[in-house]
């Protein structure tokens, strides 16, 4: 970028002393006599050659950096969705927890003896269900 910035207003005064300009054939620049412009067609073919590789070149390091910033968009994508599995098996038990420890008493498992262990051997599967599919997904 800074490389563009440096050269892009060479272009112009260098394509008129060349006669690769508009003006072609060295016209651009009147003082210059006869028999030196071969040699200023010259100079121009290798600024046309140099002017070119430059752009392949700013092409290329354009495309590297477009890959560049893929390849970190993927990697920051495959986090999120492993940061979002996560969140997911922390919010079944905390909302399982919820429900149960709102202090009412109008739920009929709460007088049943083997109600605290069920509650928690349910916990315990949907977490590792939850495990399961999102590892068979490659989200963990």
């Amino acid at each position: 970028m800074e490389f563009r910035r440096a050269t892009g207003p060479l272009t112009v005064p260098l394509n008129r002393l060349a006669g690769t300009g508009p003006l072609g054939s060295g016209s651009g620049v009147p003082f210059v006599h006869e028999d030196a412009r071969p040699f200023f067609r010259d100079v121009g073919d290798h600024l046309a050659r140099v002017n070119e590789s430059v752009e392949g070149l700013d092409r290329l390091v354009s495309d590297v950096l477009s890959a560049h910033l893929a390849q970190t968009s993927v990697r920051q994508n495959d986090d999120m969705r492993k940061i979002s599995a996560w969140a997911a098996m922390a919010a079944v038990p905390t909302m399982i927890a919820g429900i149960y420890g709102m202090n009412f008493d109008h739920m009929p498992e709460l007088h049943w003896l083997w109600s605290y262990p069920v509650v928690i051997l349910v916990m315990a599967l949907l977490e590792v269900l939850l495990y399961r599919l999102f590892k068979r997904r490659e989200w963990l």
